[in-house]
């Protein structure tokens, strides 16, 4: 297993996988652990978790290099990052006992009611685009609810995996509670069936969600999946033209274009597309792409050079379909994962750069020409993680992101952003289930039904 630098193609470190016999024993010392960490008080919990995220503050620096030396995030965006993850832990040391606090429900007994109860381990199989805010979002809400948690984390951040259970250990969480097992994918099965997992969460592609579900749905385990995203967003004739062009592209850039829920796709009435183009595309041209060390730096390289290859496919197939390159679209020459930021036009059904996930800093614009159209084309994909919509008419909106995009989540007038308070999943092949907010420490937790004549 290896960490190579996706800004000069070079190896960072090696790593050796653990062995079957040391997993197997990691994952006894966590179903030790269980027995002991769900009997603990939400308070012991609320001051390991708080001091996780002092933790995190202090480390900020060297996490920030460390996500750019094995990812390509610039080291703002990974500062940023690790001031989410902290922020994730203090509210859920804030709130977790009041979240999961026992419901009363009215029947003819003397007392109903549902308590919530941790179930066991939990495990999860996170992505290399955001390297901490993936596992901190699973963990800081299934910790603090007693359940415990192993990490089997993307190959390419095994420095980042490493460091996650370093974190929790330097802030006292007993060992076994959480533990990051380095390992290759093809050995995922062999945990979803170990008979101490409980339930498996995932975010990653579409076809890791069918498999990973396949595979737990065989074992009658709970899975929730955050999968990927062709995300929409509408930009409707009244909108504030210069406003949404700014939003769109801030969105679509976001980690270079490497995230599940950046804007993909937008959809243009057919009135302001021209104007809302020329604009969008001045956005990108301002954007500083280069090394992720270098504070000048707005966006990174890809996380590796398959994965750029692959995008570059995606643009190419685009364009002989007819969609138009106004800019961009070109491997430079050098060492490294690095594409330009790139905008197509007249992009149409049937070609990849509307039907398939572009994961990378590649944008489509789609000409509307009324609105019933435009939101035919936003819901005409597979997936169903984020969308947004752009108009001045804020009430109307506000009905419209209710009942006409088919997301888990429909922003108006802003770029979609995670938020530790608001539940954050999809629908279609974007999966399913919610982490954050109430729902998602609610997702983990046996709902057990208390009746007492």
């Amino acid at each position: 297993m290896q960490s190579i630098n996706p800004a000069t193609g070079e190896v960072i470190k090696n790593y050796s996988a653990h062995t079957i016999a040391e997993v197997m024993l990691r994952m006894e010392k966590a179903h030790t652990c269980f027995q002991t960490w769900k009997q603990v008080s939400f308070s012991e919990r609320a001051k390991k978790m708080r001091l996780a995220a002092f933790i995190l503050r202090k480390r900020a620096e060297d996490l920030s290099h460390l996500m750019a030396d094995e990812m390509g995030k610039p080291l703002r965006d990974g500062e940023a990052e690790i001031e989410k993850c902290a922020v994730v832990c203090e509210y859920y040391a804030e709130n977790a006992e009041l979240f999961l606090a026992d419901e009363e429900i009215k029947t003819k007994s003397s007392q109903s009611f549902i308590t919530y109860q941790p179930q066991g381990i939990i495990l999860a199989i996170m992505p290399w685009n955001f390297p901490f805010w993936q596992v901190f979002r699973f963990a800081a809400p299934n910790l603090m609810a007693g359940n415990v948690g192993i990490l089997k984390h993307a190959s390419n951040v095994c420095g980042c995996a490493i460091a996650i259970e370093d974190i929790f250990h330097e802030a006292g969480f007993p060992h076994g509670c959480f533990t990051t097992l380095l390992m290759p994918s093809a050995e995922i099965e062999k945990l979803i069936e170990h008979k101490h997992i409980r339930a498996v969460t995932l975010t990653g592609s579409a076809a890791a969600g069918r498999s990973v579900a396949a595979k737990a749905g065989a074992c009658l385990k709970k899975t929730v999946l955050e999968l990927g995203g062709s995300d929409p967003y509408v930009i409707l004739a009244d909108a504030d033209v210069a406003l949404a062009a700014s939003e769109c592209a801030k969105s679509r850039l976001i980690n270079a274009g490497q995230s599940c829920v950046a804007a993909k796709r937008f959809i243009v009435a057919s009135s302001i597309r021209e104007q809302f183009e020329a604009l969008f595309i001045d956005h990108f041209t301002k954007i500083v792409a280069g090394h992720p060390k270098d504070g000048l730096t707005n966006i990174g390289p890809m996380a590796r050079t398959d994965l750029r290859d692959a995008l570059h496919k995606q643009v190419e197939a685009s364009i002989g379909k007819g969609a138009i390159l106004r800019l961009g679209g070109k491997i430079p020459e050098g060492p490294g994962a690095f594409y330009p930021p790139t905008i197509l036009t007249n992009v149409k059904p049937g070609m990849p750069a509307f039907d398939e996930e572009l994961f990378g800093p590649v944008a489509a614009i789609i000409e509307a020409r009324n609105e019933e159209e435009a939101f035919q084309l936003a819901n005409n994909t597979h997936f169903g993680l984020g969308s947004a919509i752009f108009s001045t008419d804020s009430k109307r909106a506000k009905e419209l992101a209710k009942t006409h995009l088919d997301a888990g989540q429909t922003f108006v007038n802003c770029l979609v952003q995670s938020d530790a308070r608001l539940p954050f999943g999809g629908v279609k092949e974007s999966g399913y289930g919610r982490e954050l907010g109430t729902l998602g420490i609610k997702e983990f937790m046996n709902a057990k039904t208390v009746v007492i004549r």
